[in-house]
């Protein structure tokens, strides 16, 4: 039960991180592989705010926000004059991504961070067999559920939303009809960058902030964008949920092995449904 908690809280901080990553990469067919070095910035970031404000959520809006800004000016500088020409994106994230790393270690140094969440979420909640259970997991994993339902409104239920879905599907249609496609396209990237900020500093409070940190959260989210769909919410909610759950179920159970599990699903998933479980085929 257990191992079924921490794979619940783990698969809620991989889906905040992997919704912007499907933002970018499923919406707008940028191969964002700067993710994790932005997931890692904003962790920083709302560390030094938490630290010399001492107020928790001052540091996850600035992490949110700060990076958003970040991802604006990567967008608005970088992607946007090579938009449709994926080896290029590709090389240029990964420059990015190198660059960001390692001023950020420069700046840091390679020691391991941790900023305590607010002292009203501290402490445990008595669940069903489990008898206490952090109360600050458990809200992780309702933050995660809130910032999907805004993320499914925004995308879904509003005319931004049916701009950016109409611009995956035809976007010299959508320039033709008069919208400003590169805005839309800054925007969206800020948005997607801005939830990999926020995502540092929830998973800098629940585990730690450390160098190597952005190799780990961007290949997950890889993995739960492969397995849940390109461009799926639901989907990515899915892959998350059975990433997170295969990692400390292995964990438990048979750690020596549990690394490779996340490789099997995904390989499965590709063999059986290559679009993914919630994908769209072509």
């Amino acid at each position: 039960m257990l191992a079924t908690l921490n794979g619940i809280t783990v698969a809620a901080l991989y889906f905040i991180v992997a919704i912007g990553f499907t933002l970018i990469f499923g919406l707008m067919r940028v191969i964002n592989l700067a993710h994790g070095a932005l997931y890692l910035l904003g962790a920083y970031i709302g560390y030094d705010v938490a630290m010399a404000t001492g107020n928790w959520f001052l540091g996850l809006a600035a992490g949110g926000l700060g990076v958003a800004l970040v991802g604006l000016v990567i967008q608005a500088t970088l992607f946007d004059g090579i938009q449709g020409q994926e080896m290029r994106q590709t090389l240029v994230a990964i420059g990015v991504s190198i660059i960001m790393a390692d001023l950020l270690l420069a700046w840091y140094g390679g020691l391991t961070y941790q900023f305590d969440p607010p002292a009203m979420l501290y402490g445990s909640t008595a669940l069903p067999i489990v008898m206490g259970y952090p109360t600050f997991r458990l809200v992780v994993v309702g933050f995660a559920v809130i910032v999907g339902l805004v993320i499914w409104l925004l995308v879904y239920r509003t005319r931004f939303g049916i701009i950016v879905r109409a611009g995956v599907d035809d976007r010299p249609m959508l320039s033709a009809l008069g919208v400003n496609v590169p805005l839309v396209s800054v925007l969206v990237f800020a948005l997607g960058a801005g939830l990999a900020g926020l995502a540092g500093v929830v998973g800098g409070s629940v585990l730690s902030v450390s160098p190597g940190e952005d190799a780990r959260y961007l290949l997950s989210s890889l993995i739960v964008v492969i397995v849940g769909g390109m461009g799926s919410l639901p989907g990515t909610a899915i892959g998350a949920l059975l990433i997170g759950l295969a990692e400390q179920i292995g964990l438990a159970y048979f750690p020596t092995y549990s690394v490779i599990v996340s490789f099997v699903i995904m390989v499965l998933v590709l063999a059986l449904r290559p679009q993914g479980l919630m994908g769209r085929s072509g």
